[in-house]
């Protein structure tokens, strides 16, 4: 959300924190902006067809994004996945992507490692200067580089823990108002816990993840910016329906612990007018992370508004057929995402593929999701069946 957009907005009574579109009524679009948003993009493509809900599903070589706790349940051995996903194909444009490598090893029945590599290519870009003139073509790009560690702390409760590096370079050896750009490195830690309740013919499972809590990033050396730190909540009800049919019904709700832009005129705008960078921006890890749950202009109910909610189902037969579905929504000031989502999976001894496809329902120029009417395919390959002897 631009500075200028949320200047547009008015407050109903002088310090009360009701900030609203003239002329309107409604509440003033206020988006989260953060640094590095590819973080959240959801890699997969099983969890892009549930609406990117996952948090408490069964896991699989891809569960270090949602909720890497998950992988002391699995019964592999030794697994890995690779996705990828083609962005703003609508436009298009076919250099732009992300690319996402991922998998686990079983130490023993109570502990696994994981792994993933995290890819974002810009395509590339035609730099201007201020007058509008071409200075270069550059190729933006990011990525991720994670490891994880999951422990069963009772027989049905796990906790995960993740260590990222991450790396942007956007602008690399381009200058604005005389400052050179520079990329942008950061450290991140993901926490996750996973508890599953056992029942006579269905299974219940809760998940809940902090992600992306670590050091802020900067381009510039004069301004940082908060990485898209992420409270996940996730329940997924697994019903075995006979011997052969299984249906899973998931729901997500996650919600940015990165500070909630202010409002030009507010007090807590900007203390130092002269330094010229808004006081929530200069928030440090801890104020900004905790303090995002009691810091948006409109009160507890905007912080209402910033949680987005993802549901989704899954139907699997015979574990070798699958088919998913699911809804992904996001509050229309709060950066209005919604969009229906769908798939399939099939799986064969060693191998297994997932599809996904995505339609948005906000038809909006400005606002239609990059992966608008575009086909995700993830590859996984169970390596510890093939050592077990199983064969394609």
């Amino acid at each position: 959300m631009s500075i200028d957009l949320i200047a547009q907005c008015v407050e109903t009574e002088p310090g009360g924190g009701n900030w609203v579109v003239p002329g309107l009524g409604s509440p003033c679009p206020n988006a989260i902006p953060t640094a590095v948003p590819f973080l959240r993009i959801t890699p997969d493509a099983r969890a892009g067809a549930m609406g990117d809900a996952g948090i408490a599903m069964s896991a699989d070589a891809n569960s270090m994004h949602l909720n890497t706790a998950k992988l002391t349940e699995v019964e592999s051995d030794f697994s890995m996945s690779a996705t990828y996903s083609p962005w703003l194909r609508n436009l298009g444009l076919d250099d732009v992507y992300l690319a996402y490598l991922s998998g686990f090893k079983k130490i023993d029945d109570l502990q696994s490692f994981a792994f993933s590599l995290r890819f974002f290519s810009l395509g590339d870009i035609q730099f201007t200067n201020e007058n509008r003139e071409p200075i270069g073509v550059g190729s933006p790009s990011e990525f991720e580089m994670a490891l994880g560690f999951a422990r069963k702390l009772g027989e049905n409760f796990s906790v995960g823990l993740n260590g990222k590096f991450i790396y942007s370079n956007l602008a690399s050896g381009q200058t604005v108002d005389g400052i050179p750009i520079e990329p942008g490195v950061a450290g991140a830690a993901d926490l996750s816990l996973f508890w599953r309740l056992p029942l006579e013919t269905s299974d219940l499972s809760v998940g809940l993840t902090l992600s992306n809590l670590g050091s802020k990033i900067s381009y510039t050396g004069l301004t940082n910016d908060f990485l898209p730190a992420n409270l996940g909540l996730g329940a997924a009800w697994e019903f075995d329906m006979d011997e052969y049919n299984s249906i899973t019904f998931a729901l997500d709700l996650n919600k940015l612990m990165v500070p909630t832009p202010q409002h030009p005129g507010d007090s807590l705008y900007d203390s130092a007018p002269r330094n010229g960078i808004p006081d929530y921006r200069e928030k440090s890890f801890f104020e900004g992370t905790f303090g995002s749950f009691a810091d948006a202009p409109g009160g507890f109910e905007e912080e209402l508004r910033e949680w987005a909610i993802s549901f989704g189902v899954e139907y699997w037969y015979d574990k070798q057929f699958a088919l998913r579905a699911g809804y992904f929504h996001e509050n229309k000031n709060k950066g209005n995402r919604k969009y229906f989502t769908a798939g399939l999976g099939l799986k064969y001894n060693v191998f297994g593929i997932n599809m996904s496809y995505l339609v948005s329902t906000n038809k909006t120029a400005q606002q239609s999701n990059p992966l608008d009417k575009t086909l995700r395919f993830s590859l996984l390959f169970d390596f510890g069946a093939l050592a077990d002897g199983s064969s394609l």
